[in-house]
Formats: structure tokens, sequence, C-alpha cells
């Protein structure tokens, strides 16, 4: 037997999804261990391992797995813990207070008590040194050794474990950053080291510096995690492939993470947009919005055609300028705490009760309010088959934690209360799609939503309702979906190299040969990784702005653009997506030429995915699948009603619910609401569209989409 499985660590379940080499699929899912995430992993392999048939020892489960594809929050926690390593900085004279004052623009530009994020980096910490070059390379005045050695003996003094080094211009030429870093690799040979050059070589010097420093601080954390990990897989006899998931919505080998360790930032949401394509491609649609909500967060990612990858974001208020998928996070998910703020408004979340001690109804000590406890009062979730029966949920604490910290101070009844924690909590997940979607100059009702996370079927309904998204697909697999989705991932390499140039003045041998060499660069990686040439492929696109613009648009263009030298074909693009984005272009001015400011090219490896399972077409009618009934909250109603609960591992394709329902998995329960009607597809996905759609009705149940 051979095995394929995909780890996604989250912080408050691990999720796993097995591919069993045709024979089908198997989900798990078991509480992670924040203080080390590698034990999770290993209990959940250890479970896997005794529910096969026959059952196996974890050896001997390890012995058929032929690929591990992982993804973790390490990285992301240790940011936003500001629990990283004791990072040094070695920049050039006169500028370490980059790193603090960043762009020189207050983010919350009419709150007067905005603070500046804390840099990661003290500043006794960031050493400026001699050096200086021009923006083309040259030098200006020689790098100071001593000025280096100086930060050095600091940094060694201060038990610095980390080093970043980052000097003004260095993109346009490595060499004095380069005699630094050969300077700390000789004096502090066990010191996790990030050049700039060789991890961000483009342009602008605060997006360089933060990158830079942001991977030295996280470095040492995801290296102890990796090696960790490594060693536990070792000690099991596992002889496969590991890959880890990147923020690009690709894998890389432990090894690239370890030197890169910044591409990880988005490691564990990243794998869901790609998924999401493949559930909406079975409608013959190839583009959606995909959520995620898990215990703690809530994910929200945009699907058009490919999922929407943009160059540079924020982690917790840091920049980072690596290219990573459109996600946008918010503090959502089933264990977001409820609480009331000082004008006696109610909040949902960021604060979250986690895995330890959990929501209220987790009976491990938890005294606070947290959506899964109000789902629980308001009978969306059944107390003794949460996790399929193996975790028991107690009603009654729900209950006194609601009363307490919010019915009591409100003047509501519990129900009241329950019934506005989970609007809320569905209101801000609406607000996170807006994100995605409004904002980028998308309409979100031309989008069908895929639901994942253990918490997201729960919610969807009313998310769809406040956006008037008619269709929202729901897997079979959603509660793992980012597991599943990491078994679809290629591998992914991404480079970047400054090149400014207007098209109207275009050096295009100069601008092919940077492109080929990169192209040569991402070859030599693919090799290394053992990926055939017919498997590769190359996606170019060029960072264009219009002259003396502040921000670019990144274009994609390809090679018979380029071998034709035809900028009018690349500029026609750049003007069309700016106007999608800004809702204007200059197109017609003559004095806004455009011109080119980055070469990005992405190296794709494709690896073998697994493929979807077909099921053949059933009856509408699925009344042997209802389990029971149960007292059910509408929100659209504002009331309770008595609704059938249907076993959703008993149906089929073909199958038709008419909401209000509710369906229940082992690992996540789907709550079909009033307006809403649900078709399984032919992959057993649960598909939801409103009843109101006449034409929805059409394609889904008389169709052959399904």
């Amino acid at each position: 037997m051979s095995l394929k499985i995909g780890i996604d660590v989250g912080g408050t379940f691990t999720d796993f999804f097995v591919d069993q080499a045709g024979q089908g699929t198997k989900i798990h899912k078991t509480l992670s261990t924040p203080s080390d995430p590698s034990i999770a992993v290993m209990n959940g392999l250890t479970d896997i391992a005794e529910s096969m048939d026959p059952p196996m020892t974890l050896q001997q489960l390890a012995g058929a797995i032929d690929t591990i594809v992982h993804g973790t929050t390490v990285t992301t926690n240790a940011t936003l813990t500001s629990n990283g390593a004791k990072t040094g900085l070695i920049t050039t004279e006169g500028l370490r207070d980059a790193l603090e004052m960043r762009r020189g623009i207050r983010e919350e530009q009419y709150n007067n008590r905005c603070t500046n994020v804390v840099p990661l980096v003290p500043r006794y910490l960031r050493q400026g040194v001699g050096g200086r070059l021009d923006r083309h390379g040259n030098e200006i005045s020689p790098l100071s050794l001593d000025d280096v050695k100086s930060a050095i003996e600091l940094f060694k003094k201060e038990d610095v474990k980390a080093v970043a080094i980052c000097f003004m211009n260095s993109f346009a030429s490595s060499e004095q950053e380069q005699q630094a870093a050969e300077l700390v690799r000789q004096l502090m040979p066990e010191a996790y080291l990030t050049v700039s050059s060789e991890l961000l070589p483009s342009i602008r010097f605060y997006e360089r510096v933060s990158t830079t420093a942001l991977n030295s601080y996280i470095g040492p954390i995801l290296n102890h995690y990796v090696n960790q990990l490594l060693g536990r897989l070792q000690d099991i006899d596992f002889k496969g492939i590991l890959l880890i998931m990147q923020s690009n919505g690709g894998v890389m080998t432990p090894e690239t993470a370890k030197e890169k360790a910044a591409l990880t930032l988005l490691s564990g949401p990243a794998a869901g947009p790609g998924a999401g394509l493949q559930y909406v491609k079975a409608h013959e649609q190839d583009n959606c919005i995909v959520v995620d909500m898990g215990g703690t967060s809530f994910e929200a990612a945009l699907v058009v055609g490919s999922p929407v990858v943009v160059n540079e974001g924020e982690i917790d208020r840091r920049r980072l300028a690596l290219p990573m998928l459109g996600i946008h996070t918010i503090g959502a998910g089933g264990g977001s705490v409820g609480w009331l703020d000082e004008g006696g408004l109610l909040r949902m979340g960021p604060e979250s009760a986690g895995a330890d001690p959990g929501p209220a109804s987790y009976s491990k000590g938890g005294k606070k309010p947290a959506c899964t406890d109000a789902n629980l009062v308001l009978g969306y979730l059944d107390p003794d088959f949460f996790a399929g029966g193996a975790m028991k949920l107690d009603v009654e604490a729900a209950r006194t934690a609601i009363e307490e910290h919010v019915a009591k101070p409100m003047g509501l009844t519990i129900e009241e209360a329950a019934a506005g924690m989970y609007r809320i909590a569905c209101m801000n997940m609406a607000q996170g799609i807006r994100e995605i979607t409004i904002k980028r100059g998308f309409d979100p009702r031309e989008f069908p939503l895929v639901v994942a996370g253990g918490a997201g079927p729960t919610h969807s309904c009313l998310i769809c309702e406040e956006l008037q998204i008619p269709f929202q697909i729901i897997p079979r697999e959603s509660s793992i979906l980012c597991a599943a989705g990491m078994l679809m991932s290629d591998l992914r390499h991404d480079f970047v190299r400054t090149f400014v140039s207007r098209f109207d003045d275009m050096d295009w041998a100069a601008l092919n040969d940077i492109i080929s060499s990169l192209v040569a660069e991402g070859n030599v990686l693919l090799a290394e990784e053992k990926i055939p040439q017919e498997r590769r492929s190359t996606i170019i696109k060029l960072d264009c702005r219009y002259l003396r613009q502040y921000h670019e648009v990144s274009v994609e263009v390809t090679q018979e653009d380029l071998d034709n030298n035809d900028g009018d074909t690349i500029t026609s693009a750049f003007h069309t997506e700016h106007n999608r984005l800004f809702g204007y272009s200059l197109e017609d001015d003559a004095d806004a030429p455009v011109e080119v400011i980055n070469v990005r090219v992405q190296s794709v490896g494709e690896v073998a995915k697994p493929s979807f399972r077909t099921e053949a077409k059933s009856d509408a009618d699925c009344s042997y699948a209802i389990k029971g009934e149960r007292s059910v909250y509408l929100p659209e109603e504002k009331e309770f009603r008595t609704v059938s609960v249907y076993d959703g591992h008993k149906m089929v394709h073909g199958n038709h619910v008419e909401g209000p329902a509710m369906i229940e998995q082992v690992t996540t329960a789907i709550f079909v609401g009033a307006m809403f009607n649900c078709v399984i597809d032919k992959y057993g996905s649960f598909t939801l569209y409103r009843k109101d759609r006449s034409d929805l009705v059409a394609s889904l149940v008389e169709g052959e989409r399904l």
C-alpha cells in the first residue's frame, strides 16, 4: 500500500487527510499540542495506524507512506506572540531606524491613540556599518569590516541567535552583503543568518529589511520544529518524502523551508484555495471564494482562474514582501470568545479559548463563552456527537458562561445572547470576505462559496445571506480541506529581480537575459527535487506602474510577448488590470508612460495528485438518512424550530434536502438555513443553493453538473 498524507497543524486541531492510492481516503482530527506541534502529528499518525483495516503499528504505517505534505502555523504563531529568536540586524550606517519608521504613514489616520508596532529587533541590536552603494550597485564607499566585527561582538555578548543583513541598494549588487555574511559565518557559526540579496533582491528598502528581519526572527523556531519533526519521523522509520507547504500555495523541501522560513508564514491556510478550485471545477467553474473557519481563526481567499497571489502583505502589521496567496485572516473561530467592550457592545474574538482550556463546554477549565458554546445552545451541535461522540460537550457549562459574561450584563436571555454571538461572528466573517472581493474590484455575488473548517458549515448560510451569495459548496472533507489541499499542491519557487525601464525605451535583450537566468535557476532547483522536464512550467510576471506612481500592478506575460518585444500587449494588459483595481487608467495620457520595476518568475514542478472518486447518481429522497430531530435556532426567523437531522455519511449523490435542516458528520455539522436547499453532487460534496434561484435548481437537480 502506498499512502500520501496531508497534515495541517492549526491552533486548536491538527488535521489529517490520507489518500490510499485509489482505495479511498480517510480523514482524522486530533487536538493540537502548542508546546510541541510535532507531538500532535505523531498522535494523529498513531490513531490513523490503529484505524486502518487491518490495524497497523506506527512503524508499519510509516513504511507505507510515500509522501507527507505538511502545513504549519509555527512561524505565524511565533510572530503573532513575539516569541521568535533574539535577532540582530546589520545595516547601512544611518538607516537602522528604517525598521521602526517603516513607511512613515500612520495606519489609522484619525486615531490619535494609534501606536507604532514594536520592531522585532530592538534598537540596540540594530547596528549601522560604514559602506555605501548607489542605485546601480556601484560602490560609493567600501564596507567597513571593523564595523561589522564590532556588531558581531555585540551580538555574541547579547547571546543573539539570529542575524539579518540588509544594506541600501544591495538588490543591485550583493558584494558588500556577502562580505559581511562571510564574517558572520566565521565568527558566529551557530547563528541563523539571512542575507537580503539572497532572500529578496528587489527594490524598496523598508520592505526588504522588514522581510529579512522577519526571516531571521522566525528561522531558528522553524528549524527547531522541522528538526524535531524529522527526528520523530526517523524514529518510526519513515523513508518517504516530506514536503512543507509555503505561503504562495506551493510546496518545498524541508531544506528550503529552513533557509527561507518566512515562506511559511501562511503555510497553514495556503492549501485551501487550490483545493477549493478543484471542487468548483466539478460545476464547470474556475472562480470561487474559499473560506476556512477553524477553532482559532477564519481565513478567506479568492480564486480567479487560479488562487490570487499578492507580492507583499503584512503579518501582525509587519511588512512581508514575498509572494503569498491573498488570504485575509481574522480572529473568528469556534474558540472565539464573546465579550463586552467599554461601551457595553457585544464583541466576538479575536481572543480565542484555543484547544486548552478551550470553550466552556469542553469541561477543561475554560470559563469564558466561545462561539462553540453559542452554537451548542442554539442547537447546531449535538453535545453527544461532537467529534463523532469522542468528546462530550457540557450544555450547562456553555449556558452558564454565556449567562454570566453576556446575557446578564446585556439584559438578555441565554438564547438571545447566544444568537447575538452567532450573528456577530457571521458578520465578522462576511466582512472578511468583503476584504478579498469588493476591495479588489470583485462582486462576491458572482462567486460560489467553498466552505471549509470544522465550524464553517455551521455559519455559511447566514454569511451567504449577508453577502447575497446564492451557491455554496461544502466538500465532504470540508473540516480538513487544507490538509486535503496539500496533496493537490505543486512545488513552487519564486524569484524576483529589480529591473527599472520604461516600455518606450526598453532594453528587451537585457530583460530577456534576466528572465532566462531566473528560469535556469528554477530549473536547477526542480532538477534537484527530481521533477522531470515535462512536469516543469514557468510563470512570468512584470511589476508595472505609471511613471512616478507609488504602487505597482503585477501583470502576467507570455514568452511569446517577450520574444516579439511586444510592449503594446503588455501595457494594454496593465491598463486593463489597473482600471479594474483602481477604477481608472491613463492609457490615453502621453505624459504617463508605463515602466517596469521588478521581474518575477515562478518555477512550478507538477506533482502527482489524488483523484476525485465519483459516485453513481441515486434518488433525491434521503429520508433513510434521517437520524432524528432537534430544536435549532433559525436566524432568518429569529426563533427556534424542530428540524430533521441527517447522517451526512449515509447521504449519496443525488440526495436532496430541503432547508431548514441539520446534516451531521463526525468532523463537522452543516446547518442548511431556511432559505437554502441542499443537493449531494457526484463527488459527495454538499451543494447548497438559494430556494429563490430557479436557474440553480434546474442546473443542479436536473442537469449533468452534479
